[in-house]
Formats: C-alpha cells, structure tokens, sequence
C-alpha cells in the first residue's frame, strides 16, 4: 500500500508518542500504538522480519524485501521513537526527579482513559471472561506493589537480557517497558546512559530490544489472531491493576542508597492527596490529569475518523 509524505510524517509523530511513553515507567508505547490505530500493522511488520525474509532478499533483492517487511512505515515509527527517547530522556529524568506528582497525574489521566478505550474494544463478556479479568487486574496490581531489584554492578549481557524483556512490555498494551528496566534494577542506568551517550550501554539493551520485538512479536500476533477478545480483557486488566503505580501521591515504605551515596524510595506505597506530607499540588494535578485523558480522546476521534 502506498503512502504520502505526509503520512509517514504523522506515522514518525505516532512514534514520537511511543517513545515518548516508553520512557516512563507506567506507560505503555504499546498502548499509544494500540489508541493510534498503527498496532496490528507493527506487529505484522515486526513479525515478517524472519528467515523468508533473507530468502525473498537473496531472490528478488533489496526492494522486495523492503516491501515485504513493510519497511518503510517501521522505518518511519521507529525514527520517532529515537527522537523521542533522545530528547525526552534528560526532560522526564528531571520531571521524575522534581516534578513527580505532576508528571504522574498527567500519566494517570492517560492510562485511566487508555483503559476505557481498550475495554471498549471487548466483544463479549460472559464467566471466564470476567475471572480472566479479575485475574489481570491482580496480576497487573501485583507487578507494582513488587520491590525493584537494587542491582550495584550490572554486566553488558544482563543489560541485554533487560532490554529483551523491556521491549516485550513496550509492543504489548497496559504494560510499561520502563517499568520492567526498573524493576530489574536498570532503569537508572539506562537514562542516565542515554543523558550521558554511554553507547556502550545503550547498544547492550538495544540489542536486547531487537532480539525481544523479534521473538514476541510473532506470539502476539498469533494470541491476537486466535483469541482477540482474551487478549483485550487481559490488557484492560492489567493496565486496570497497574494504575496504583501511576497514582501521584505516595510515601515511601522502605528506601535504599544507591551507587552515588543518594538515599531512594525503594517501596512506596498510594496514599491520599490529603494525607501527603508536603504540598499535593492538587489543583495542577487535576488539571493535568484531564489533559492526559483528554489527549487519549482526542487520537481515539482522530484514529475513528481516518477509519
């Protein structure tokens, strides 16, 4: 299928949105795909880079399998998503860091609206669809509440394995890739090498990514090709479950000092707007909080009306 300048342009911005999210732990770029209306074409397009793909490549050459790996449009979403996690990387570190009740609710009124919109989705509800539900939303609820891993010295083939699994969660809706770097303990160093140009690092996890989109691309094609509506259940679910990490107000049940000497959250726990201790910026939240729902609304009309 042809498409124009223009069209790659806003596929490049759809991009820009998931690496955007990608970069925050609690937010899904998988989710900014699905909203976006491009997610069954990336996986197809991930899922065609496999060995009929060299054999199409020493047949009919590099155009063909160019268009058969839809190389274009990954080329085009896959540039946004660098130019997103470069240039946001030191801006959400620092957010993360100074504003952090701010950047949550803006984040909580995206996944809250997100939820609806994928739920939405579902076509039939009956007993085994809502145990399966119930047990997304425990699982998604239970991957928040679970300590991260306070790692001192990671090695370049862990960093490997991180991006792996990273990158599963980062295709796949309701689940955050960032989140999964920081409940291995990587997170830290994966922002601070992307501030600092630590390629080194930064090739690990890519590396990581690539072999993990590779892999788990095809199997959620599959799972989305034979059981679509379990699929979305689980992923409202999940995302349902893991809105108690993106809730901006908590308190820290233990902490840890990590490698620079500086003492850290290492458990938090949600609690009230009204029972935090220091200013809740409640008004600012609010509003920001119905920014992100609003911004959700606005690419769910904006993905109708292309259809």
């Amino acid at each position: 299928m042809g498409r124009s300048l223009k069209e790659y342009i806003v596929i490049g911005l759809k991009g820009m949105a998931m690496g955007s999210a990608d970069v925050v732990p609690g937010v899904s770029g998988g989710t900014i795909a699905f909203i976006s209306g491009i997610y069954e074409e990336l996986l197809e397009s991930i899922s065609n880079i496999n060995f009929k793909l060299l054999k199409t490549l020493k047949s009919e050459g590099i155009k063909a399998a160019w268009k058969q790996v839809n190389g274009s449009f990954l080329l085009a979403l896959f540039v946004g998503v660098s130019i997103s996690i470069f240039s946001l990387a030191k801006t959400i570190k620092w957010l993360l860091e100074n504003e952090p009740i701010l950047l949550w609710s803006f984040f909580f009124g995206l996944v809250l609206a997100s939820i609806i919109y994928i739920g939405k989705q579902v076509e039939t509800w009956n007993a085994k669809i809502i145990i399966i539900f119930i047990l997304g939303i425990s699982f998604g609820y239970l991957v928040t509440v679970v300590p991260p891993t306070n790692v001192g010295e990671i090695n370049y083939l862990f960093l490997v394995f991180a991006g792996a699994i990273a990158s599963c969660a980062m295709i796949l809706p309701g689940i955050s890739g960032a989140y999964i770097l920081l409940l291995l303990g990587a997170y830290p160093i994966v922002m601070t090498a992307i501030t600092t140009k630590d390629y080194k690092i930064i090739a690990a996890v890519a590396l990581g990514v690539i072999i993990g989109l590779l892999s788990f691309a095809r199997l959620l094609k599959w799972l989305f090709s034979n059981y679509k509506n379990q699929m979305l259940i689980v992923l409202t679910g999940l995302m349902l479950g893991s809105l108690n990490k993106v809730w901006p107000w908590k308190e820290a049940v233990s902490t840890y000092i990590d490698r620079h000497g500086v003492i850290k959250p290492l458990v938090e726990q949600s609690i009230s707007p009204f029972s935090f201790d220091g200013d809740p910026k409640l008004m600012f939240a609010i509003i920001l909080a119905f920014v992100g729902f609003g911004l959700i609304l606005l690419m769910e009309k904006l993905a109708v009306k292309k259809e």
